[in-house]
C-alpha cells in the first residue's frame, strides 16, 4: 500500500527522485510545495479511483494528509 500510494503522488505531483525518498513518516503537507489545495484535490481523486473507494468529506483534514503513512492509514480504513 505505502509503495502504490508513494508512486501515485511522485506521479501526480511530478517528484521525479524526491518522490522515491518518501517513507512512513515523510512530511506531506506544507513540506512539499507542489502538494498545494489543488493538488490536494487531485490526489484524492486519483487514490479514489485506483482504489474504487470514496472519502467523506470528514476524511480530509490536515492530519489525513499530514504524512505518507497518515495518508496510507486513511486508504486502507476505507478499504477495509
Amino acid at each position: 500500500m505505502l509503495d502504490e500510494i508513494k508512486v501515485l503522488l511522485t506521479d501526480i505531483l511530478r517528484l521525479g527522485e524526491r518522490g522515491r525518498a518518501l517513507n512512513s513518516d515523510s512530511a506531506l503537507l506544507g513540506s512539499i510545495p507542489e502538494l498545494d489545495s489543488m493538488a490536494v484535490v487531485t490526489v484524492i481523486t486519483v487514490i479514489e479511483e485506483h482504489y474504487d473507494i470514496e472519502f467523506d468529506d470528514d476524511d480530509i483534514t490536515a492530519d489525513s494528509f499530514s504524512t505518507l503513512g497518515a495518508l496510507c492509514e486513511l486508504v486502507e480504513q476505507k478499504i477495509s
